[in-house]
């Protein structure tokens, strides 16, 4: 695999590797409808017809339900830890 340079904060790569076009879309689209995204690009994954797609989610544009899931995980996070336990 390449190595790749990271995102800008609040971004995330995504690649989605499939056995057919239609099934990554599909995975594609579920994210798409959580966070903002780039348009796909889409490559051969290998000879024998997979799919491989590849696309940025801005992580800070989230739309429901990804938003509330976001900002509920976040504060349990800070809100996990015992008082007065460090």
């Amino acid at each position: 695999m390449e190595s790749q340079e990271a995102p800008s904060a609040g971004y995330a790569e995504v690649h989605v590797v499939a056995a057919s076009p239609e099934d990554a879309r599909r995975v594609a689209e579920v994210l798409r409808r959580c966070f903002a995204a780039t348009e796909q690009r889409s490559y051969p994954a290998n000879g024998e017809g997979g799919t491989r797609l590849e696309f940025t989610v801005d992580t800070t544009r989230a739309a429901e339900p990804a938003r509330s899931w976001l900002e509920s995980s976040r504060v349990t996070e800070h809100t996990s830890q015992e008082p007065g336990r460090d």
